[in-house]
């Protein structure tokens, strides 16, 4: 055999091997991806889900307590806020507005404690009961999300997985996390 036919096959070797690794990492990719891409979609199926309750909790919380317009109209508005992120898909949004409805879900809560009646309403409990298994489920699928998120941000960053990262324009994640300092603090609940 001449060296030019060993240099060849050699040749035709290595081209293969890196022709396997490259597809194989870009097939990795798109499923960390996609992978992403579905934790985020559980996450805006529960939040809607949360969304369309908490109009329910509030006109029953409403009927019991109607002087504290001001507490409905800021949760109205945060909801709404929250509701238009989530609608764009926007991440940061969503977890800006979240934060927000997080530190008034408190204060509603508190108002049954405020008016025996509605603390004994079967409705109030229900929904009360409903929305915090719900706050458990998000705040399940936030952690398995931003897992998600952490893998595809490592993967399209590292050397050599980022050759082919770029070549797919891959960009980072946003994390769902708290934004603010404010919304770590503990939350004061006063009337």
């Amino acid at each position: 055999m001449s060296a030019m036919l060993i240099g060849g096959i050699i040749g035709g070797v290595v081209l293969l091997i890196l022709v396997i690794w490259f597809f194989s990492t870009y097939n990795r990719l798109i499923r960390l991806k996609e992978n992403a891409n579905k934790s985020w979609a559980d996450i805006d199926v529960l939040l809607k889900q949360r969304y369309d309750m908490m109009p329910n909790l509030i006109n029953t919380v409403k009927g019991y307590a109607t002087h504290e317009r001001e507490l409905f109209e800021k949760f109205a508005e945060a909801r709404q806020t929250a509701s238009n992120a989530l609608s764009q898909g926007d991440v940061s949004g969503v977890a800006a507005a979240e934060g927000l409805l997080g530190n008034m879900m408190p204060k509603i809560y508190a108002l049954s404690e405020a008016y025996p009646d509605l603390k004994a309403d079967t409705q109030f409990l229900n929904l009360q009961k409903e929305i915090t298994t719900m706050e458990n489920q998000i705040a399940d699928r936030r952690e398995f999300y931003n897992a998600s998120c952490t893998n595809w941000n490592a993967a399209i960053q590292m050397v050599p997985t980022n050759i082919v990262a770029g070549f797919m324009n891959a960009e980072r994640k946003v994390l769902f996390e708290v934004t603010s300092a404010v919304e770590r603090e503990v939350v004061k609940v006063e009337f």
